[in-house]
């Protein structure tokens, strides 16, 4: 089965495709040459996630998903939220996020956050949607090199790690992304669009 994964994003890509099977060939916008950016003028997540499933759907015909996702911190009223990724401007920095989101909160005691990842699919033309949460808090500094976008400042509950801190393989199997693609890829396995029609016999 052919499955468009719609992202420019290529750690989003890796770690998608660590965790997808192998009896789904993934494409990125890349390798079909989509080279527009989608502009994410939806107010919510979710709608951010739909809309960009949807348009490379109707694009292209082929069944495809799409995630977006957002830090919600408890102490700025849920905010960077849907505009994490431009939280410090239009240019979508990841230093630049995590240096305003961190100023920010030089001053606050409360510094729980949480992750929130919508996986929207198109399948056959139909409309399905995955959601997945890990809450934890806003650590005062950066710590860790892996990961990207506000992980080396988000610790997720019960460990002493955060995200950049974390190998991909125990970061996956935790966060937000991989909660949502589970439930994705759960569902895409108990799909009838992806089991083997039984032999005819004579």
């Amino acid at each position: 089965m052919k499955l468009i994964f719609s992202t420019h994003n290529q750690n989003k890509l890796k770690e998608v495709r660590s965790l997808i099977p192998a009896n789904i060939q993934l494409m990125s916008l890349d390798e079909l040459n989509f080279k527009n950016e989608i502009e994410e003028t939806e107010t919510t997540i979710e709608g951010n996630a739909l809309l960009k499933a949807r348009t490379i759907y109707k694009h292209t015909g082929i069944n495809c998903f799409s995630d977006d996702s957002g830090l919600l911190v408890d102490d700025l009223n849920g905010a960077p939220g849907v505009y994490s990724a431009r939280f410090a401007g239009e240019q979508k920095n990841d230093q630049d996020n995590i240096d305003k989101l961190l100023n920010e909160l030089r001053n606050s005691k409360n510094r729980a956050a949480h992750f929130k990842t919508v996986m929207a699919l198109v399948l056959e033309g139909k409309e399905y949607v995955f959601e997945g949460i890990i809450h934890g808090k806003i650590t005062t500094e950066k710590q860790g090199s892996n990961g990207f976008g506000y992980d080396p400042v988000f610790m997720p509950e019960g460990y002493n790690q955060t995200f950049a801190q974390m190998d991909p393989e125990t970061k996956n199997s935790i966060s937000h992304r991989g909660i949502a693609l589970k439930k994705l890829v759960d569902f895409l396995v108990t799909s009838s669009v992806l089991r083997t029609p039984p032999s005819k016999e004579e």
